[in-house]
Order: structure tokens, then sequence, then C-alpha cells
């Protein structure tokens, strides 16, 4: 996807597709509160993603990145997630530059296909076949967060864990549709192999965004 960047001014705008205040779902950071950034924009593609609506990032609003900021400020958890879409896509330095000043903790969910930009206290690397991510990116991730849709899903969890740091945290996580599926097959591969731990969008159980 061939985004206008002229339009973006070097990420002092930003294509939102949503914000919104709620408590981490997924990975690591489960069960926390905090203000999440959807970024408009994405040509990875998943066939089974549960937010298409934010693949065309021209469909979204653009927004002063200072007023996103001002939102931010207005809720009591100091963390913020960045996620999309494909966050990368669009330059995150001077937003994160603004959040950082303010004391914000920075937490950013991408498949890494694009470089890295921006200033990130957790970063959830979660690789797609259809666009794996950069080599640079793997040395930088916190989190390993591998969605499983099929069993064959698991040999890609295993080749990109070999690339990332030994302090990684690594997590499988069900597709939503097919979580009765494929659930059996997570638990029985981390058993095995228990450095994996299973992350559960466990937001939608709680009926939040």
């Amino acid at each position: 996807m061939d985004l206008n960047q002229e339009i973006f001014d070097g990420g002092r705008k930003i294509p939102l597709v949503e914000e919104f205040y709620t408590i981490q779902g997924e990975g690591y950071h489960t069960g926390k509160a905090a203000y999440f950034i959807r970024v408009g924009g994405c040509d990875v593609g998943c066939s089974w993603c549960d937010t298409k609506f934010s693949w065309d990032p021209s469909l979204h609003p653009v927004v002063p990145a200072e007023q996103i900021v001002d939102h931010v400020l207005g809720h009591p958890a100091a963390a913020v997630v960045v996620t999309g879409g494909e966050p990368l896509m669009v330059p995150m330095d001077y937003l994160t530059g603004m959040l950082k000043e303010k004391g914000i903790e920075t937490f950013l969910e991408t498949s890494g296909s694009y470089p890295l930009s921006g200033t990130w206290d957790w970063i959830c690397l979660s690789p797609k076949m259809n666009a794996p991510p950069l080599d640079a990116i793997f040395p930088l991730a916190d989190e390993l967060k591998v969605i499983i849709f099929e069993e064959a899903d698991l040999e890609w969890a295993v080749e990109n864990s070999k690339k990332v740091g030994e302090q990684c945290k690594l997590y499988l996580q069900p597709e939503w549709s097919r979580r009765e599926q494929v659930l059996p097959l997570i638990i029985a591969f981390s058993k095995k192999s228990p450095r994996w731990m299973i992350s559960l969008q466990s937001h939608k159980y709680m009926h939040i965004p």
C-alpha cells in the first residue's frame, strides 16, 4: 500500500481509526488499563483479521498528533498502546516523543513488516506469513505473539522464535473464530515447549473494546 506520506506531515498527523480507554486483553500486559490508538493502513492482508475496517487509511480522518495526546492525558492510566492496521506505515517518532515527554509508557503492536520508528517501552511483534517481519525488528521485540489459525502456524511460531532475543516473551494466541478448534493444539504444544505461553483475547470475553 502506497500511503501519501505528505498528508501525515512526518507523523504530525495520524490516520486515526479509533481511540479508546480500556483494559489490554492480550499478551504480556493483559489486565493493564491503557489508552488505545488504532492507526489506519495495512497491506498485510490476513484473511482472518478482525480489524479489516482499518486497512484503508483514506476511510479515516487524519488527526493532529497533539489532539490524540490531549485525549490520552484526559484518562488516568499513563500507558498507551499503538496498534492498527499496521502503525509503522506512519512515522511514529513525533507522536511517541510527545507521549514520552508527558511520562506516558508507549507500547507498540506491529507485524514488523515496516521499519521501526518511534520510542517504545514495549514492542509486541506479531509476525504474519503474508508479510514477514524485517530482520531488524527481531532483536528489539519484547514479546512475540503469534496468531494460530491452523496447526501449520505452530511451525511459523517456532521459526520466528529462533530470531528473537532470549528475554523475549513468547505467546501463542488462538484466532478468535477458531479458538475451540485450535486451543487443544496450542495447549498441547505449550505443555511440550513451556517457554511458550498462551494469550487469550480476554477483552472479548469481558465484552469490552
